[in-house]
């Protein structure tokens, strides 16, 4: 068998110490924010037990790997001694959850974390290329645990502020922790007065009726234009495809008041059709010019196919162009529903009376009243969970049509 180097010793140290320090940092802010006091962060001691067991793991290597058991088990026993040594507070604070356990799992996670980072490594003969490896490894680790702390973190403290009571929220609003309990009936206190007593049910009828019929006159009016600029011929044509994207030159802001005006003078201000007139208007430029890009993919020979047999040209894009045209038609939509979902200007401007708020709309309502802090985060959730778990149902089809229009656009 061979044996590890002192080179990769030192690589499986350094790897160790790494992820310790990311890992106890995580726990240490986890523990604070969820707690009523404040956690330190011994990164001194996560260092030099986080290179000890790099060193552990990499002796226990069997070929290119170390057996995950065996990885578990060195992490456990770390975490035990931290347990031990400092009397059940780790981090200078004893909780039975944050304390001893939590130290026991978070170096299990550490042996994981380096087992991986040094999977498939040659620690018998290291060369540049491996460290360049590893190096690509922690980087993808830091930039993960940065965008998972920027989107998890703010959407957590949102939850967490929106079931707790007004007196807790004052006493300490960065206290994280959920109070389970309470009871459901209790922790949802907030979500009733909002949807109820604040309307939020009507409007989120009215935002699903305004993203719905958007969609469906954006996609409409796409599928016609960009069918158009990329089969056929007509005096313009290149001009008007170069131009597609022409209308985002202008901000919105630059827009709001000549439309302020003509929608006065037309009757549609402080109406749900004025909204439909302005919002396909702003959505349609980038959905036409991603459905451009996808059908430019689309062969031709199918479509002149389909002629030769005697259908006419609606047919053709009814019965070839769109079911071909599937993930495109997704993903476009999606995007069309998020905008016209989370659109807050227009609405601002556009809509007086409450009860044809949308959401957005809503929110500013809601924030201009002498309301407690916990039901305007409560109203925050209202609005942002239904168009993530949109987002995650259709991601794939998302990313299918933005790479398809970007690489044949």
């Amino acid at each position: 068998m061979m044996r590890t180097s002192p080179a990769g010793f030192a690589l499986a140290s350094l790897v160790g110490a790494f992820a310790a320090a990311l890992l106890v940092l995580a726990w240490s802010l986890l523990t604070t924010l969820t707690t009523t006091g404040a956690a330190s962060a011994p990164l001194g001691w996560a260092l030099a037990s986080g290179a000890a067991l790099g060193g552990v793991l990499a002796a226990l290597r069997r070929g290119k790997d170390t057996p995950a058991p065996a990885a578990w088990t060195a992490g456990a026993a770390v975490g035990l001694a931290w347990a031990a040594a400092s009397g059940g507070a780790p981090l200078d604070l004893a909780h039975p959850f944050w304390g001893a356990p939590a130290a026991v799992v978070t170096w299990i996670l550490i042996g994981q974390t380096t087992r991986y980072g040094l999977r498939e490594i040659d620690l018998v003969r290291v060369d540049p290329h491996d460290r360049e490896r590893v190096l690509l490894r922690g980087l993808r680790g830091v930039g993960f645990g940065f965008f998972v702390t920027i989107v998890v973190l703010p959407f957590w403290f949102m939850v967490a502020s929106s079931l707790k009571p007004r007196a807790e929220l004052l006493r300490d609003p960065t206290n994280l922790a959920i109070d389970v309990s309470r009871g459901l009936t209790e922790l949802l206190v907030g979500y009733r007065e909002v949807l109820i007593t604040f309307d939020f049910a009507r409007f989120i009828l009215n935002s699903t009726f305004v993203a719905v019929v958007t969609v469906a006159i954006t996609l409409a009016l796409a599928v016609l234009g960009a069918y158009a600029v990329t089969r056929l011929r007509f005096p313009g044509r290149a001009w008007l495809s170069r131009s597609i994207l022409l209308i985002y030159m202008f901000p919105a802001i630059v827009l709001v008041i000549p439309l302020y005006a003509i929608f006065s003078q037309l009757g549609l201000r402080d109406t749900l059709p004025g909204l439909l007139v302005v919002y396909p208007a702003t959505t349609l430029p980038v959905a036409l010019y991603m459905l451009r890009s996808y059908f430019q993919t689309l062969p031709k020979d199918l479509e002149e196919a389909g002629m030769i047999d005697g259908s006419t040209r609606l047919g053709v894009i009814w019965r070839i162009t769109l079911p071909l045209s599937l993930p495109a038609l997704a993903s476009v939509g999606l995007y069309v529903f998020m905008i016209a979902w989370n659109e807050f200007l227009f609405a601002f401007m556009f809509l007086d009376s409450p009860e044809i708020f949308t959401l957005s709309r809503g929110m500013v309502a809601l924030d201009s009243q002498e309301v407690p802090r916990q039901y305007l985060m409560a109203g925050a959730v209202v609005v942002t969970v239904p168009i993530m778990i949109l987002f995650f149902w259709f991601e794939k089809y998302l990313v299918g049509g933005l790479t398809s229009g970007g690489v044949k656009g």
